[in-house]
């Protein structure tokens, strides 16, 4: 007669309990120990087609955890790159795709050159300093006109946003003569920009439930009543 429980001693039980701080660490912790076990087994099987017909599986099983990605030519070269990755580099098969290898892998970006410019008025940005440097490069003509008046437009309500106090359209043109290095002189033209009320001007929305004072909206019975129908109301006369 073959036993078909087999009572095991508390103590083996609590000797092969497997805690996750003793197990190896995940290199993509999205798909789990299990596939991670996968793979490690595949990369230790000798017989080369096992071992390919092993990794064509796994990749299955990959790419059923995102089956709405699964049949796309550029998520399947993501799997293989990530099947690659998870083998610590060791598995040994053939891949429809080129095999990343561990250096590209570690490899850092370069490091991007912020901007280190440090303007007088900071308010206006760096990009107002480089609109008025190609407007200095731009023939004088009725399109120069033009850019300039929408820089010191823009001008102003920059400077409106850092203060909210009225500002005279001379402060704007001083600073613009002094960006520019005294190629654009606006100090004695007729120009007026835009009032201080158009520039801070913002689209209040207002919510379809409440009023603007607050309370809620009271919709009328036209609008309810749909196809002619009257509205209930209550007989006092019926008992």
């Amino acid at each position: 007669m073959i036993e078909k429980y087999k009572k095991e001693a508390a103590s083996d039980v609590v000797y092969n309990l497997e805690y996750n701080s003793e197990r190896q660490r995940l290199i993509i912790p999205e798909y789990g120990r299990h596939l991670q076990k996968l793979i490690d087994q595949a990369t230790a099987i000798e017989d080369d087609e096992t071992r390919n017909k092993a990794a064509k599986y796994i990749i299955q099983v990959m790419g059923s955890l995102n089956p709405h990605l699964r049949d796309v030519p550029d998520f399947q070269h993501k799997l293989w790159d990530q099947l690659f990755i998870m083998s610590d580099f060791k598995l040994n098969v053939e891949s429809p795709y080129p095999i990343p290898s561990r250096d590209v892998l570690q490899l850092k970006p370069d490091a991007l050159q912020y901007p280190q410019n440090f303007p007088k008025y900071r308010f206006y940005g760096n990009n107002i300093k480089y609109m008025i440097d190609v407007a200095n490069k731009w023939e004088e003509g009725e399109m120069k006109n033009a850019l300039v008046l929408v820089i010191a437009n823009h001008m102003k309500k920059s400077f409106l946003s850092w203060n909210k106090d009225t500002v005279k359209d001379d402060v704007i043109f001083e600073h613009l003569y002094e960006l520019s290095g005294g190629k654009i002189n606006l100090l004695q033209s007729t120009e007026e920009l835009l009032n201080t009320t158009d520039l801070m001007r913002t689209n209040k929305r207002v919510s379809n439930k409440t009023t603007p004072g607050g309370q809620p909206k009271i919709q009328s019975n036209k609008n309810n009543n749909k196809g002619g129908k009257k509205p209930f109301q209550k007989n006092n006369n019926q008992k």
